[in-house]
């Protein structure tokens, strides 16, 4: 089945998606690394993206839907796909539908992380994404992890967007922007909201329990 999981940015939306690729044998479709990989090649859109979100900006919908609709339409995702950081807004929701309906698939399920404004500060303040695998650890939470990790603690770098005042912006944005999402969502009779301030552990088998039902 395809899962939507939303949740405000630092609430651990990636980190669960990849314990999901990993336990259940998914694929994460997550905006933010695809956006990320646009901009690493140089294009013309990808310069675009990086003006946008240097300034705490949301990419618009054309280019995002542009990006996600080659994985969709890839038969070896087919009613598999974990979307991470996608919708933000009714009307991606609601295109996103489309998308999903003209390649005979659906949205099965929908998980919604919440987590409050002061944890998600620390989160994102303390992350570190891994250079060689991609992987994301916590400064904060993950001491003993970063240590010990295998392509060795200097690929671990923090983003040039995860600047406080950049972070405040976002997630104002957020609430401002994404939260009527959970409204569009909530009628869903796979709709779940689970406290996302507990640890990772505890969420990851919150979830686990959902998809195995």
């Amino acid at each position: 089945m395809n899962v939507i999981l939303l949740g405000p940015p630092g609430a651990g939306k990636g980190t669960q998606a990849q314990l999901i690729v990993k336990n259940h044998n998914y694929f994460q479709l997550s905006t933010g690394d695809l956006l990320r990989a646009e901009i690493k090649k140089k294009t013309k859109i990808g310069e675009e993206i990086e003006n946008l979100i240097s300034k705490g900006n949301f990419v618009s919908d054309e280019i995002v839907e542009d990006l996600i609709k080659s994985t969709i339409e890839n038969l070896k995702f087919r009613d598999r796909i974990i979307f991470d950081g996608y919708p933000r807004n009714v009307i991606q929701a609601k295109k996103l539908d489309e998308i999903v309906g003209h390649f005979s698939q659906k949205i099965d399920l929908i998980i919604f992380l919440n987590v409050p404004r002061d944890i998600v500060k620390k989160r994102i303040m303390g992350r570190m994404t891994c250079e060689k695998c991609n992987v994301t650890l916590n400064e904060y939470f993950n001491v003993e992890e970063i240590e010990l990790h295998p392509c060795g603690k200097e690929f671990l770098k923090k983003r040039k967007d995860d600047k406080e005042e950049i972070l405040m912006h976002r997630y104002d944005t957020y609430m401002k922007e994404t939260k009527p999402v959970l409204d569009f969502y909530a009628n869903h009779d796979k709709f779940n909201e689970l406290d996302g301030s507990m640890k990772m552990s505890e969420i990851s088998n919150k979830i686990n329990e959902i998809l195995n039902v």
